[in-house]
């Protein structure tokens, strides 16, 4: 069960960056200090996901800070021509020796609007398979033009002008798509269309579950998939230190944080005080939520190591969503990984607060413990973990 292990590459980073007080300003240099730091560590890559920056941007000025790492860009269909998008693709590829990826972002109407895409939810997902079709054909050299419904693309002359000289492609048969998608449509979109199918983190029987329902979509038109979630991670040598830090994590939030956070869970016409969750454990810190308290860290564990707690991407405290973050010792972080892998998961995209110093701490701690396959020798800090102090002798009896 050999994994794939990414990193975060996004900007805000600190300590508790959900909360401005812990919010560094993270600019070029800081970004370029991690990248660094996720491609010596060893890294199969990094999520540049969707911020103020525009990641194919960022990814394409740092490909000379480092060597091996991949660049999973966020990209929404129709901000580009596919045409335009397939050549800063071969460009990207040429300079970096093919470590570009693509994470396919479907968005919600009025994100797509502000975009100039303006398609209604399903059809928005038809566009993506057309889009990304002809963003494949070109990449790969087809100059024969394209003519769909949605992307019109006049044939291309080859020869010595500028416009008629391309890179060749460096990926074949392409770029990776990743993505998600979890209605309907977007299932529909994702079985036909990706290579990776992401989803955000449950518990790993749940997660498997939904990885083996698109699975059987995926086959009944003769498409294998792989799949990959989203993670935080406080990570320790001990349950007990790593416990004490979601704790501290948790101090840096507030009633309201959560209970905003909460609500953004919730269904349409539904509020807190209706609100009545299945599973005992959600109820009871709904029900903690209403009192004007926050729970304990360790009543937000919903499953073993696994944390609905405090993070940048949310206080997930109605279920496991975008915010999940594993919590344990080295030995429990890595067993509930391989669980996970054993449900289906194939690839990991982590994070931890500050993002330099947890990559460090998880390549030290998590890597050692893993089957990772990465396409290079990960290689060994030969860091060896600090000794543990002997308790006191016990006072001799009188």
């Amino acid at each position: 069960m050999s994994i794939k292990l990414l990193w975060y590459l996004t900007a805000p980073d600190g300590p508790y960056p959900w909360d401005p007080k812990g919010r560094w300003k993270t600019d070029f240099r800081h970004l370029e200090q991690l990248a660094v730091t996720i491609d010596r560590l060893g890294y199969y890559g990094a999520l540049l996901g969707t911020s103020a920056n525009e990641s194919l941007v960022v990814a394409s000025a740092l490909i000379s800070a480092t060597e091996r790492m991949r660049f999973l860009v966020a990209q929404h269909p129709g901000e580009l021509s596919p045409a335009v998008l397939a050549k800063y693709a071969q460009t990207f590829d040429a300079f970096s020796n093919g470590r570009l990826l693509f994470n396919v972002i479907n968005g919600n109407d009025a994100g797509l609007a502000a975009l100039g895409v303006h398609y209604p939810h399903d059809e928005r997902y038809d566009f993506s398979r057309e889009y990304w079709d002809a963003f494949r054909r070109v990449y790969a050299g087809d100059t024969s033009g394209y003519d769909g419904k949605f992307v019109k693309l006049a044939p291309r002359n080859s020869g010595p002008s500028p416009m008629g000289t391309w890179n060749p492609p460096t990926q074949l048969p392409g770029i990776p798509l990743w993505g998600a998608g979890t209605s309907p449509a977007g299932v529909a979109h994702s079985v036909e269309l990706l290579d990776v199918y992401l989803s955000f983190a449950n518990t790993p029987p749940l997660l498997g579950d939904k990885f083996r329902r698109v699975g059987a979509e995926a086959a009944k038109i003769g498409r294998t998939l792989e799949y990959g979630t989203r993670l935080q991670v406080i990570v320790r040598e001990t349950e007990e230190e790593a416990w004490a830090q979601a704790e501290w994590f948790l101090s840096k939030s507030s009633v309201e944080h959560a209970r905003r956070s909460a609500e953004r869970q919730l269904p349409p016409g539904v509020t807190l005080e209706n609100y009545r969750s299945d599973n005992p454990i959600i109820q009871k810190n709904v029900d903690t939520l209403l009192s004007g308290r926050l729970p304990s860290a360790r009543d937000l564990e919903i499953y073993p190591n696994v944390w609905i707690g405090p993070a940048w991407f949310g206080f997930d405290i109605l279920g496991p969503a975008s915010g999940t973050t594993l919590v344990g010792s080295a030995e429990n972080v890595a067993a509930r990984l391989r669980e996970y892998a054993a449900q289906g998961t194939g690839a990991f995209i982590l994070s931890g607060w500050p993002l330099i110093d947890e990559a460090h701490r998880v390549a030290d701690l998590l890597f050692p413990l893993l089957d990772l396959d990465h396409g290079f020798d990960v290689p060994s800090l030969g860091v060896q973990a600090k000794p543990r102090l002997a308790p006191p002798p016990k006072a001799a009896a009188a």
